[in-house]
């Protein structure tokens, strides 16, 4: 069994937008523009202005072309990233070139395409990018025209320097890269864990909705349906006694009415009515979390250590609920033969510990469980739902500590094995 990062397929990648590559090459082109006729103009060094305007103008009319081509809300997938991050390397390296190469210091501005490229497209296209990046340095190192100067003047740069910039270039093409791949990843992976949380927390508020929608539906059929009632009555009032006619009024007005019964039951669910299946004192609570993994062949035992003999009750939260399970889940699928689940109380904290006898939380991951996309879980038998992103433990953390809990993780002391969850609350607020 072995621990794994897993990686996922809903990184937010291939949705680059067109407009925002146009934009950041218009900024580019705003810099290479303002660059070259500063020093042609400002500084009156010997410039090939002719061929820097003559590139700086192709990629203005290549955006132009793609201004007007496509929408601009248009998102192109990965490889038109790649090929429009690919011109623009090519485009600088050849406008470095005409300004003397790796001895021009804007050479670092080859980090930009890459850095967009870490940020949005996948890994192997970046480095693909990134060696293209390296590629057009070296060639930028012995192949150039001389760095703009003084008439009549050459400034020679050592060899130790150009070799510096080109090892700066790929140390800065590396580093700067991967931390962002890195910082964008870690960014992705949180936006797709709060959505899938999201999505939970919502399916539990249209359940806890309901009731609400169920009494607005018989307030609104409530008024038909006594209009209803009332032309039963007068049609019975005004019918012969006798024959099948009389029968289907009194059966029509016998419906209506067990239809207002249902609509009072409907209009009742959100009352007091239904409060005692609304709270579940702690036993009852950690029965209803543990009776659907009892079929497992892993067995689960409950204690109880409530210096109270009326143990907590709480309010039934579906997060709480979830949540709980969640950890039970876990519990089983690495216990070998036992979980334990013990519940303490006394007038100011509530505790609920879920400990197994698997083999532990592993330390490599051990800092790092309840971020998303970390798990350790082996699979379960053939039939049975196993496997996992790490994504349910971390929204099962997330409901509990907006219940209120506080939740700590450790390992059994040797020579047991075994992994421990601790959860916390104010008795309060599990009350609350």
């Amino acid at each position: 069994m072995s621990s794994s990062f897993l990686p996922h397929d809903s990184f937010g990648i291939g949705t680059l937008r067109l407009d925002t590559l146009i934009r950041l090459r218009w900024m580019a082109l705003a810099g290479q523009l303002s660059a070259v006729l500063g020093v042609h103009f400002g500084l009156r060094f010997s410039v090939p202005l002719g061929a820097c305007l003559a590139l700086i103008g192709a990629s203005a009319l290549v955006n132009l072309v793609l201004r007007l081509r496509y929408p601009a809300t248009e998102r192109v997938d990965t490889a038109r990233a790649a090929s429009f991050l690919s011109f623009d390397i090519i485009q600088l390296a050849a406008l470095l070139f005409l300004t003397g190469g790796l001895e021009n210091p804007f050479a670092f501005l080859f980090l930009a395409p890459v850095m967009i490229s870490a940020t949005s497209l996948p890994p192997m296209l970046t480095l693909a990018l990134g060696l293209l990046a390296i590629a057009c340095a070296t060639v930028l190192t012995e192949w150039h025209l001389p760095l703009p100067w003084f008439d009549g003047q050459r400034l020679n740069m050592p060899i130790l320097y150009v070799a510096g910039m080109w090892f700066s270039v790929l140390l800065g093409l590396g580093f700067i890269g991967i931390y962002a791949w890195r910082v964008a990843d870690e960014a992705r992976l949180l936006s797709n864990a709060l959505a899938a949380t999201e999505l939970v927390l919502a399916r539990e508020q249209h359940l806890s909705q309901l009731d609400g929608l169920a009494a607005a539906a018989a307030h609104e059929l409530g008024t038909p349906l006594a209009t209803i009632a009332l032309v039963a009555k007068e049609l019975e009032v005004a019918a012969p006694q006798q024959g099948d006619f009389i029968d289907d009024i009194r059966l029509l007005r016998s419906q209506v009415e067990r239809c207002r019964e249902i609509l009072g039951k409907l209009a009742s669910l959100s009352e007091d009515s239904a409060a005692p299946f609304d709270r579940l004192s702690l036993p009852l609570l950690i029965e209803e979390v543990a009776a659907p993994h009892r079929d497992f062949g892993i067995a689960i035992a409950t204690r109880f250590e409530g210096v109270e003999r009326i143990a907590p009750t709480a309010a039934r939260n579906a997060g709480m609920l979830y949540g709980l399970g969640n950890i039970v889940e876990n519990a089983v699928d690495f216990a070998k033969s036992q979980v334990t689940i013990v519940a303490a109380w006394d007038p100011k904290i509530v505790t609920l510990t879920v400990s197994d006898d698997g083999p532990g939380f592993p330390s490599e991951i051990m800092a790092r469980l309840g971020d998303p996309y970390v798990t350790r879980r082996r699979p379960r038998p053939p039939g049975q739902p196993g496997g996992g992103l790490g994504l349910g433990f971390f929204i099962a953390k997330t409901l509990l500590e907006r219940s209120g809990a506080s939740i700590s993780l450790a390992n059994r002391a040797a020579p047991e094995s075994g992994a421990i969850i601790r959860l916390e609350w104010a008795r309060d607020i599990f009350e609350r």
